[in-house]
């Protein structure tokens, strides 16, 4: 009986344990489309081509694989399977159709919450104590699709993106080997989602790691574990210079029952600095400046 052949696209760690999972298997793999490494990103992680190319799999890292030419060779392939695993870019709907057995995205979240980019990051900035991974058919709507299968994990209140991801990570292969037998012959049980509980949120960029001291001593901690290393890191300005913050301490007792405007450096010995509802003791900055202004109480940030 001939074996359904499969296009895998994918990226991270997430791709590389799940595309291991079907080479082991044996599935007929018979490309991997996925991304070249960022040289401005930290890779920190393991990437699928790693073991595509132990199995001599083709692996194509096209720059817009919408464009019709790579749509031409997508369909070239014969796919009669798409996975889709922590694959960055929208696959458009022209390739979405080529498959007979249709195309199914891996999701790091508990669909239908925490749809669109970085959903583990959005998950612990939002204090999140459950997060999770959702096998969902693709649809032209970013993990708007019908599920599969999912499985989620708890988290706790001081674990960075990080140390969620690592909690999550076992999640991904096991509801992959959950279900691609029944993705594989057809016969997979969808489960629309419920589109009163959706929630999306857009990719964040290193920005997006700017403190805001008028935010809770809470909201701001959750900032911080939520871009700490190793990405690229929450961040407040002072006279131009940068300070990087790479974590703090909500609880700290010498911030206890501290108040100041909301910025105030109320000490520096350790430094402690006032948030809306209190203070942070921050225990681990970085200067990304040779100009380093003097931190004296009193001084806003």
């Amino acid at each position: 009986m001939k074996r359904p052949r499969v296009v895998f696209f994918g990226y991270s760690e997430v791709g590389h344990d799940c595309l291991a999972l079907l080479l082991a298997r044996g599935d007929n793999v018979v490309a991997l489309i996925t991304h070249e490494d960022n040289p401005n990103e930290k890779i920190w992680f393991k990437t699928p081509a790693v073991a595509a190319r132990e199995h001599h799999i083709p692996v194509y890292t096209p720059v817009s694989v919408n464009a019709p030419e790579w749509i031409q060779k997508i369909e070239a392939l014969a796919p009669d399977l798409i996975l889709s695993v922590y694959y960055r870019n929208m696959i458009s709907a022209a390739i979405l159709a080529l498959p007979r057995l249709g195309a199914f995205n891996l999701h790091g979240s508990l669909l239908p919450r925490y749809r669109g980019r970085a959903p583990i990051n959005w998950a612990v900035l939002h204090g999140e104590s459950r997060i999770g991974m959702t096998l969902h058919r693709m649809v032209k709507r970013a993990d708007a699709g019908a599920t599969v299968a999912a499985e989620g994990v708890e988290i706790g209140p001081r674990d960075t993106a990080e140390q969620a991801f690592r909690k999550v990570l076992p999640c991904a292969r096991r509801v992959l080997a959950g279900a691609i037998d029944s993705l594989l012959t057809g016969t997979a049980i969808e489960t629309p989602q419920d589109e009163a509980q959706a929630t999306y949120f857009g990719g964040r960029k290193p920005e997006d790691g700017r403190i805001d001291w008028k935010r809770t001593s809470r909201e701001i901690f959750n900032l911080i574990r939520a871009v700490t290393d190793p990405y690229p890191g929450a961040f407040t300005d002072v006279d131009g210079a940068r300070l990087m913050v790479w974590w703090a301490e909500p609880d700290s007792p010498v911030a206890q029952g501290r108040q100041g405007r909301p910025g105030e450096i109320l000490s520096t010995s350790p430094l402690v600095v006032a948030t809306q509802d209190g203070a942070l003791e921050l225990t681990r900055t970085e200067w990304r400046s040779a100009e380093r202004p003097a931190l004296v109480e009193g001084r806003m940030l």
